[in-house]
C-alpha cells in the first residue's frame, strides 16, 4: 500500500513530504519533480507569493543514483518567504509581541479551525489550511506520476471555465464520443494547455477569461471555475466493486475533493447522465480489431468501480478564493462585533494551478489501485505482472467462457 504524508505551514521554514510503498528501481530525478512544481505555480491571476517562491524539491532519502530504493522517500521544499516570518512563525517562543488575528474570512477555514482546535489566534488555522500545502502533494505525487508512465499511463488536464466563461466547443466531447485515437496520451493535453496562461485549449476562450479576471481584479474580487483531468493508458480491471473503499471512482473523487477550494467532482458525464434515458448514456460494448471496446465513453472510463480501458475522465469545480481585496461581512471574535473580513495575501484566480494539483492527486489514486492490482517489490516485477495480464486479456476471457 502506497502512502504519503505532508508537513509544514504556509509561512513556515519548509514543506516536507514522506512517500512510502513504491517498488524499487523507478527512475526519477529532482528535475522531473520540479517541472511539475513549476507548473503548479503558473497561471494568470496568481498572487505575489508566486513571485517570491520558486519551488524546488530537495530529495533527502529513498532515491540513489536516480532510482527508487523501495524505502521511504523524503523530500523538502524550502520556503523563501520564511525570512519575512521568522518571528510570527518561529517554533520557539519569541520575545516580541505578535498580533493575533481575530477576524475570520468567510469561505476559508479560519473560523471552523479555531472552533475545532481551540486556538486563540486565527493564524494557526490559516497556516496549515492554506493551499500552499499542495506544493508538497505535487512533489509526493510526482513519484506516482513517474511510476504510471513506466506502463504508458499518463495524466493531463485543462481548464474548462473560469468565472462562468465556457468554450464554444468543448474538447472533452471527443473523449465522451470515444473519437480519440487509442494511442492518444494525456500528456498532449498538458503540452497544449500549459502554453496558455489560464490553461485553456483555444485563444478566443483564453482572451475572454483574461478579460473576466481583469474585471475581478478591478473589483477586488476572486473567481472560481471548472477543469477536466484525463488519465490515458489505464488497462481494464483496476479497482473493484468488492469493497466500498476499493472502487476506483470513489478513490479518485476522494483525492480530488481533498484539494482546498474544490467543491464538486464528477466522473464521465456525471450529473448530465441523470437527465437522460439509460439507452442514451450507457456505453455499448463492441469489438474493434479483436479488442473489447465501447462505442462511447460516457462513463468516463469506469464501470462498477473498475477501469474499462478507456480514458478516465474527471471533472471538478473550484470555488472562488476566500480572500477578497474588497472584503465581505464577518465578525471580530475578540469583540464579538460585526465587521468586514480581513485581507490576507492571496490569488485572484487559482483554477489553472488547481487542475495541475488535481492531476497529481489523480495520479496518486490511479497508482494506488494499480499497485494493488499488479503488486511487485521492484518495477521489473510489477512490469512482468502487468504484461502477463494485459498481453492475453481477450484470449483469457474467451477461454473462460468456452470451458
Amino acid at each position: 500500500m502506497i502512502d504519503f504524508v505532508t508537513a509544514g505551514e504556509s509561512h513556515g521554514k519548509a514543506l516536507v513530504t514522506v512517500v512510502s510503498g513504491f517498488p524499487s528501481n523507478i527512475e526519477i530525478s529532482p528535475e522531473y519533480i520540479n517541472e511539475h512544481l513549476k507548473r503548479r505555480q503558473a497561471g494568470y491571476g496568481r498572487g505575489l507569493r508566486m513571485k517570491i517562491e520558486t519551488d524546488k524539491a530537495e530529495i533527502l532519502s529513498g532515491i540513489r543514483h536516480g532510482k527508487t530504493l523501495g524505502s521511504p522517500i523524503s523530500m523538502v521544499i524550502w520556503n523563501k518567504d520564511w525570512e519575512n516570518w521568522t518571528d510570527k512563525m518561529n517554533p520557539e517562543p519569541v520575545d516580541v509581541q505578535i498580533e493575533k488575528i481575530s477576524i475570520p474570512r468567510p469561505g476559508h477555514a479560519d473560523l471552523v479551525g479555531v472552533t475545532k482546535y481551540n486556538f486563540d489566534d486565527i493564524r494557526n488555522s490559516i497556516e496549515r489550511s492554506s493551499a500552499r500545502e499542495t506544493a508538497a502533494r505535487v512533489a509526493a505525487c510526482s513519484v506516482a506520476r513517474k511510476f504510471l508512465s513506466e506502463f504508458g499511463i499518463h495524466v493531463g488536464s485543462f481548464v474548462e471555465s473560469i468565472g462562468g466563461i465556457y468554450p464554444k466547443e468543448n474538447f472533452i466531447d471527443k473523449f465522451f464520443a470515444n473519437k480519440i485515437n487509442s494511442n492518444f496520451s494525456a500528456e498532449k493535453l498538458n503540452r497544449i494547455s500549459d502554453k496558455s496562461p489560464v490553461r485553456v485549449l483555444d485563444k478566443e476562450h483564453e482572451d475572454k477569461i483574461i478579460r473576466r479576471i481583469k474585471l475581478a481584479k478591478k473589483k477586488g474580487d476572486t473567481l472560481g471555475g471548472t477543469f477536466y483531468v484525463v488519465i490515458t493508458g489505464m488497462p481494464a480491471g483496476v479497482g473493484s466493486f468488492v469493497h466500498y473503499d476499493t472502487r476506483l471512482e470513489a478513490e479518485l473523487a476522494h483525492s480530488i475533493m481533498s484539494i482546498q477550494a474544490v467543491k464538486g467532482v464528477e466522473i464521465g458525464r456525471g450529473f448530465k447522465m441523470a437527465d437522460e434515458y439509460g439507452s442514451a448514456v450507457h456505453d455499448e460494448i463492441v469489438l474493434k480489431r479483436g479488442k473489447i471496446s465501447r462505442k462511447t465513453n460516457n462513463a468516463g472510463g469506469i464501470e462498477g468501480g473498475i477501469s474499462t480501458g478507456l480514458p478516465i475522465i474527471i471533472r471538478a469545480a473550484m470555488k472562488p478564493i476566500a480572500t477578497l481585496m474588497s472584503p465581505i461581512g464577518s465578525i471580530d471574535l475578540s469583540k464579538m462585533k460585526n465587521i468586514k473580513a480581513r485581507r490576507e495575501r492571496s490569488d485572484f484566480v487559482a483554477v489553472p494551478a488547481c487542475a495541475v494539483i488535481a492531476e497529481s492527486m489523480a495520479a496518486w489514486s490511479a497508482a494506488k489501485l494499480f499497485l494493488e492490482k499488479f503488486g511487485g517489490d521492484s518495477i521489473e516485477e510489477t512490469r512482468a505482472n502487468f504484461l502477463n495480464y494485459t498481453g492475453q486479456l481477450e484470449k483469457r476471457l474467451k477461454e473462460n467462457f468456452n470451458k
